[in-house]
């Protein structure tokens, strides 16, 4: 039966609660089947700073979802040329799971330049945007306030950041609520962020 699929992108370095907040009320109270997080890769073109190897972020952000079941961890931008483009993936998706549909997950903040997005048009002819409300300056494109394929889901307003996250842990402040359990241990474990 083909399933509506969710794509929630980021480089989820680390996951933390607001992300696991957001993708479930989109699987929970959207028309979304499954969302899916899309762990972004390093782009080579950029310095790493404090960027977790591909792999460590992606085993955090399945751990993260055990008790999840609508939510799944994706590694699908792991072996695509970079630097990617959304519209490359949704393509390599399309073709993949041909039986399904492909819808994206963004924050508000983004919509607010998606019109500078490499083919946005033909993203927006193909595909659902779901957004959640961000705080953030600077209003939406006219093209995009009442857009059909566009759809404002009443999600809650997250304000954490993985970039706090990481300044936290390397200053020695206790930051475990704003991580899943099982996160925690394992950044703790692997000594990340210090």
């Amino acid at each position: 039966m083909p399933k509506n699929i969710g794509l929630f992108f980021g480089t989820f370095n680390p996951i933390h609660v607001g992300h696991l907040i957001i993708a479930n009320h989109m699987a929970e109270f959207s028309d979304l089947d499954e969302v899916w997080l899309v762990v972004t890769p390093h782009n080579p073109h950029k310095k790493r700073n404090t960027l977790l190897e591909d792999t460590h972020r992606l085993a955090m952000a399945r751990i993260a979802i055990e008790d999840y079941p609508s939510l799944k961890a994706s590694n699908i931008e792991f072996n695509l040329p970079q630097p990617n483009y959304t519209v490359n993936t949704l393509a390599v998706l399309e073709e993949k799971y041909p039986e399904d549909h492909f819808s994206l997950i963004m924050g508000e903040d983004n919509l607010k330049s998606f019109h500078k997005w490499k083919n946005f048009e033909v993203i927006l002819k193909r595909h659902s945007i779901y957004i959640y409300p961000r705080i953030s300056e600077g209003a939406v494109e006219s093209q995009f306030s009442n857009h059909k394929k566009i759809t404002k889901v009443a999600a809650p307003i997250v304000e954490i950041s993985s970039t706090f996250i990481r300044k936290s842990i390397a200053s020695h402040k206790n930051i475990h609520p704003l991580l899943p359990q099982n996160v925690w241990e394992y950044i703790d474990e692997m000594n990340f962020y210090k």
